[in-house]
């Protein structure tokens, strides 16, 4: 009986890493190709949803008039302005309420109330007290990713195993010692899984924001485009969110692999 060919260990790492690389283009390459199939062969209407070339191509001239370029920029502003203000703010209510049961008990149970609000109501609220500008979109962002940020921070703190403060105590470490050599690097994991959790309510939030009362940015360019019923440009600009999605995404799960090194090295060597 002939035994199965089994490839050197080396050789199997690179096939696995190889098909680890391919498999997250799998689907959607399948739904592009089926999508372009399907409007090839007038199984769908270009009324309905234009294919992908002519997004390509409908990119590809507002890309050379300037017009997406610029809006993309607008819309990175907004997003990364609105993440800094409101990850900024929700990391330190979540630091301090975490590490003090007194901040807790005065501030947590609001802050918890307020979480409650589906941010996007506040829209006309927010509109009454800043009018259409920058500010109201930038606020828009910041209040809808500070609370993924505070919860999971305040969670990431409050869960630190009592044995290793207890260790920290014993080897006599100051107080700035004892958080920034035990417990920001246990809460750490929760705290980037609030940072990439608020990445995606960023650009919810400002798909909303930039739909009303808007004069730029993606959200304004899908908009605007709807009203003059030209499907290529909504179908792009739906198109550009979810490729900032996820490059968001690759950008926080980069982060997580680069600051949690230590985690996979502690389990190597386990």
């Amino acid at each position: 009986m002939q035994k199965p060919v089994t490839l050197p260990i080396t050789d199997q790492k690179r096939f696995h890493l190889s098909i680890n690389k391919i498999l997250p283009f799998l689907i959607p390459v399948i739904v592009i190709l089926f999508w372009q199939v399907s409007s090839t062969l007038g199984w769908l209407s270009s009324s309905v949803l234009p294919s992908p070339l002519a997004v390509l191509q409908d990119g590809i001239k507002l890309t050379a008039s300037g017009e997406l370029p610029k809006n993309l920029s607008i819309s990175l502003y907004r997003a990364t302005v609105g993440l800094l203000i409101g990850g900024g703010i929700g990391f330190i209510l979540g630091f301090i309420n975490g590490m003090s049961n007194t901040f807790s008990l005065l501030f947590d149970s609001s802050i918890q109330m307020f979480r409650n609000i589906p941010h996007l109501a506040l829209i006309p609220l927010i509109i009454l007290w800043l009018g259409i500008n920058e500010s109201a979109k930038i606020s828009l962002v910041a209040i809808g990713t500070m609370f993924p940020v505070y919860i999971n921070t305040f969670h990431g703190i409050r869960s630190v195993d009592p044995d290793l403060i207890e260790m920290g105590k014993s080897y006599e470490l100051t107080k700035r010692q004892m958080f920034f050599k035990i417990i920001f690097p246990a809460a750490l994991p929760q705290i980037l899984v609030g940072i990439r959790y608020a990445l995606g309510v960023m650009w919810t939030t400002l798909i909303v924001a930039e739909t009303i009362s808007a004069s730029s940015g993606i959200g304004y360019m899908a908009n605007n485009a709807e009203d003059f019923m030209d499907m290529e440009t909504v179908v792009l600009c739906i198109v550009v969110y979810a490729v900032l999605g996820k490059i968001s995404d690759l950008v926080a799960k980069s982060f997580e692999s680069l600051l949690l090194e230590w985690q996979h090295t502690g389990r190597s060597n386990a």
